[in-house]
């Protein structure tokens, strides 16, 4: 989703920094730590879409009650890494540059189910169901069809996987009951095969997409990583805070959750088909945090944080209770989301509280990009 930024306050930074003309003798090390970092978060990324890719081809050979709950599960392990990469979008990366970035392709959302396989009311709807209009089924012809005359007819990624996996959710109380017999012939619907096939190339897709963002950052190799590290300090660092403060100030709070509190829609809600909004909010406001910090997983190098305490340690200390209160805030938001965002729910509250502590944070990562002389914008 594109990032449609409005906070209430003014997030232009001018560059005046702490009054150091260089000053930042300590950030090629941050710079390359975060370069090694966002290689190994897509590096697991990759491996366990690679695990979901097994997991659906399963599936698919042999479809029953159990194959089909093994995919599910590795769908949602697929989703953990994923959702802590977020934080290196928003400054045309490899994934979302205007040119050729993916991002489009592999995490687009909200999605109009229709497009892509039947829904409640209408047995023939979508592309799996229009064999006339799709005799063949190719990579390169659901690729073609993503976001085909509207932004939310969505054919690719993560989200067009779940619901072929889930199906629609009408339980309150849980997840979508698409039944394993969708894709038996002679069961439930119709087009199994056509089905079966969909499901098969659409995640081949995600996989493909996937590593060619993981390359783009393969250290030792001529890409995008190699010549991000070559950068002026000051421009790298405001590479990176842009993405942090794009995910934090407007996509999070905003398009992940204020939508659809705004709106109390299951359909704005990120992950609608799985229940895992939950999982994804978490997973994001880790990706912030986890950028400051220098970390991903077991890695741990130089971070911002090091580069700030060094210069204002109040301020450090700041920025890291206010990245761990919008963390821990949002893993009280209660499950199943769509749920939590509707009237009287408790989950309100608990949503809005979350909401405002990322805008809290935001403000914070700008007066860091101030204090490094970096210019960010937001807006």
């Amino acid at each position: 989703m594109k990032a449609v930024f409005n906070l209430g306050l003014c997030l232009v930074v001018a560059a005046c920094g702490g009054g150091d003309d260089d000053g930042l003798d300590d950030a090629p090390a941050v710079i390359e730590n975060y370069a090694t970092i966002v290689h190994v978060s897509y590096e697991e990324t990759v491996a366990k879409a690679d695990d979901l890719k097994a997991a659906v081809d399963a599936f698919v050979a042999t479809p029953d009650a159990l194959t089909l709950s093994a995919a599910q599960d590795a769908w949602l392990v697929a989703r953990e890494p994923y959702g802590q990469t977020e934080g290196y979008r928003f400054y045309d990366g490899p994934i979302d540059n205007p040119t050729d970035g993916p991002e489009g392709r592999i995490n687009s959302w909200p999605l109009d189910e229709a497009f892509i396989d039947y829904v409640d009311g209408d047995a023939d709807a979508g592309i799996i169901n229009h064999p006339e209009t799709f005799p063949t089924l190719s990579a390169q012809i659901i690729k073609d069809e993503n976001e085909n005359g509207a932004e939310e007819n969505i054919s690719t990624g993560y989200h067009a996987i779940e619901f072929l996996l889930w199906g629609q959710d009408f339980d309150d109380a849980g997840p979508g009951q698409r039944p394993f017999t969708d894709y038996v012939v002679g069961g439930t619907n119709q087009n199994q095969e056509r089905r079966k096939q969909y499901l098969s190339i659409v995640t081949d897709v995600l996989v493909s997409d996937l590593e060619l963002v993981e390359q783009q950052w393969e250290p030792g190799a001529t890409n995008y990583g190699s010549d991000f590290q070559t950068l002026d300090s000051r421009e790298a660092l405001r590479r990176i805070l842009q993405g942090l403060g794009a995910l934090s100030g407007s996509e999070l709070p905003g398009e992940r959750m204020g939508t659809a509190l705004d709106n109390r829609d299951q359909e704005d809600e990120h992950s609608c088909f799985s229940d895992n909004t939950h999982r994804d909010l978490r997973a994001n406001a880790l990706s912030i945090q986890n950028i400051y910090l220098g970390r991903f997983g077991d890695l741990d190098g130089p971070g911002l944080d090091e580069l700030v305490a060094a210069r204002d340690p109040e301020l450090d200390a700041k920025m890291k209770a206010q990245l761990q209160a919008s963390v821990d805030l949002i893993e009280v938001i209660p499950n199943p989301f769509d749920q939590a965002i509707q009237d009287d729910a408790d989950g309100r509250v608990k949503v809005k509280a979350a909401i405002d502590a990322l805008k809290a944070q935001t403000a914070t990562i700008v007066e860091i990009a101030t204090l490094l002389g970096i210019t960010i914008n937001l807006e």
